[in-house]
């Protein structure tokens, strides 16, 4: 979705993957993710942020005049994890990002039952809570063909 909205116009993208983990894949603490954001909101004027960290959309909440909530179910989120294109920009190789798959499809599974910021009960409180305009996607069609 995020890049279907930006589709060639001078909009910039931030994968909170990118301020969240350091290199050697651990999570980077709050407070440095946290500056990385406010640096990007205050240098960057139109933008789309992406991603299920909870305590950075927070951050970002006051600067959104748009909140999309994509949530189509557990199964769908594992179909697409297993359909993923190689993501160089977060794995060595397409070997290392496959080695990866497991542990991330179990991650995915306890989503609806997780209580942290990256499950769905702080997901809808966050969606809930938003005064703006706000979308929830369903199904995978609805979010894949939604570019305005």
């Amino acid at each position: 979705m995020a890049r279907s909205l930006i589709d060639g116009r001078n909009i910039v993208k931030l994968s909170l993957d990118e301020i969240a983990w350091s290199d050697q894949a651990v999570r980077k603490p709050l407070s440095e993710s946290r500056l990385e954001l406010e640096k990007f909101l205050r240098t960057n004027t139109c933008w789309v942020i992406e991603g299920c960290y909870g305590d950075l959309v927070d951050v970002a909440l006051p600067y959104c005049d748009e909140l999309r909530f994509l949530n189509p179910g557990v199964e769908t989120c594992i179909e697409h994890c297993r359909a993923r294109p190689w993501e160089p920009e977060k794995y060595s190789s397409p070997d290392a990002q496959e080695e990866m798959l497991d542990t991330l499809i179990s991650w995915v599974k306890e989503y609806e039952n997780r209580d942290d910021e990256y499950g769905l009960k702080r997901h809808r409180k966050i969606f809930e809570s938003f005064p703006g305009l706000k979308r929830e996607y369903l199904t995978a069609s609805e979010y894949s063909r939604s570019n305005n």
